[in-house]
């Protein structure tokens, strides 16, 4: 059992041989490139421009759907606005920056351009941003494809907010979404006991959820980001705990008289939560019930441990779980009702913490191999063809991949030192990013904005 209960902090997979992974595309490779000059404010908003300019810079290159290209390339002269802009004589003039085309021709060679300032209106920061195409082939259309203002307290604060708004409009100029908003739910032991915490998505503002003095485990959130989950031993026993996020207060939860109750999950409409009991007696099994615990089914019937049931957030209907079934723990996928079960991955290693991408086709989850034991990386599985890609190469030991809600990057825990701490990357295992250092923080979950 404790075996497996440290497994199920961890993620496993091993790749046949002969299989293709080429197939398996999760961050486009050829992400068209913005060139992003710093912005530059009037009097009043000109001491915030430092935090502007970082967090706007930040957010674009992290997000997944574009590149940005190096500012050692871009000309000397910088527009601030549309109304800065030349015409070039004929197509080879330099307009030194003034001309859209100098952002276009080598050595910058961009595709798009973000440009824009600030100013100070009644106490606020006033961002005015545009966003041009950089393309020789408009047909005779507009250039510009975004032209707004944002408005934000007069502070560092504000002038990150509307950084990040900013930001927020150019990802969704190309399908992206920005996670403004979302949450990081993850236990840490930095206060001398296990609480559970919440950060944003960046890392900052962290801050106790709980205050139990005892330990808290393995937390989950509902897909609507208004309730929290997870495992406590504060009676003794573990139990479930659920607490709203929206008031801070403990919900009701009916736990059943078992030896444990632990890794909750809720379905996409929140009414119900599936968990991993001894009720029945003997090894845990998963089981489903009301979102209060009452109506309780039994959804796994085998004489071996099965937790970590994850429902699939597009479907609602099917759900990935670690079994120990086949002697290690495996990661397999079966209805709700506990039919139609398959093994997702080969019986090699360790295979656990499996985490559904939003669209419902994917899994991240972290592998062994079967012959370095404590040693994980994180892989993602296509899991209709069972194809894989691993994201994580012999730095530390990678643990509990969560999916954010963008569906482009993944936060996981890792111990790359004396401590185990919160990093997130893009999902091809690229642009990692540690957000947290106090203390040992581990068992991320990526929430959706409360609604």
């Amino acid at each position: 059992m404790k075996r497996i209960m440290t497994a199920t902090l961890i993620l496993s997979f091993s790749l046949l041989a002969a299989q293709d992974t080429t197939s398996l595309t999760i961050v486009k490779v050829d992400r068209p490139a913005i060139a992003l000059p710093d912005f530059k404010g009037t009097a009043g908003a000109d001491r915030f421009m430092d935090a502007f300019n970082a967090t706007l810079f930040s957010e674009i290159q992290n997000c997944g759907v574009l590149k940005v290209v190096s500012k050692s390339l871009y000309p000397l002269a910088v527009p601030q606005q549309p109304s800065d802009l030349r015409e070039p004589t004929s197509p080879s003039q330099s307009m030194g920056g003034r001309a859209l085309a100098d952002w276009a021709n080598p050595p910058a060679s961009a595709n798009y351009l973000a440009m824009g300032y600030t100013s100070v209106s009644a106490d606020q920061i006033v961002l005015s941003g545009w966003l041009m195409s950089l393309s020789s082939d408009l047909k005779g259309q507009s250039p510009q494809l975004l032209a707004k203002r944002y408005f934000g307290p007069l502070s560092a604060e504000g002038a990150k907010k509307v950084a990040s708004e900013f930001a927020a409009d150019i990802m969704a100029q190309f399908g992206g979404k920005s996670l403004l908003g979302s949450k990081i739910y993850f236990i840490s032991d930095r206060t001398g006991s296990k609480e559970v915490w919440e950060m944003n998505y960046d890392g900052s503002e962290q801050k106790p959820i709980t205050a139990y003095g005892n330990t808290a485990r393995m937390p989950a959130v509902s897909l609507d980001g208004s309730k929290l989950a997870f495992t406590t031993w504060r009676d003794g026993t573990p139990q479930l705990y659920i607490h709203s996020l929206t008031t801070g207060r403990r919900l009701t939860f009916y736990n059943q008289r078992a030896s444990l109750n632990m890794t909750p999950e809720f379905l996409p409409d929140g009414s119900k939560l599936l968990f991993s009991s001894t009720a029945g007696g003997g090894s845990a099994q998963v089981y489903i019930a009301n979102a209060d615990g009452g109506g309780i089914q039994r959804v796994t019937h085998t004489n071996t441990i099965e937790v970590e049931a994850r429902v699939n957030p597009k479907t609602g209907r099917d759900l990935v779980l670690v079994s120990g079934r086949t002697g290690h723990p495996q990661i397999f996928r079966m209805t709700v009702d506990g039919g139609d079960v398959q093994q997702l991955t080969n019986g090699e290693g360790e295979a656990v913490n499996p985490s559904w991408h939003p669209e419902g086709k994917m899994i991240a989850f972290s592998w062994t191999r079967g012959f370095d034991i404590g040693n994980f990386n994180i892989f993602v599985m296509d899991v209709a063809t069972r194809n894989v890609i691993q994201l994580t190469h012999g730095a530390g030991r990678n643990e509990n991949p969560t999916w954010a809600p963008d569906g482009y990057h993944i936060v996981f825990s890792s111990k790359r030192g004396p401590k185990t701490e919160i990093y997130s990357m893009l999902a091809d295992g690229t642009e990692v990013r540690q957000l947290t250092s106090a203390g040992n923080n581990d068992q991320p979950v990526w929430a959706h904005a409360v609604k």
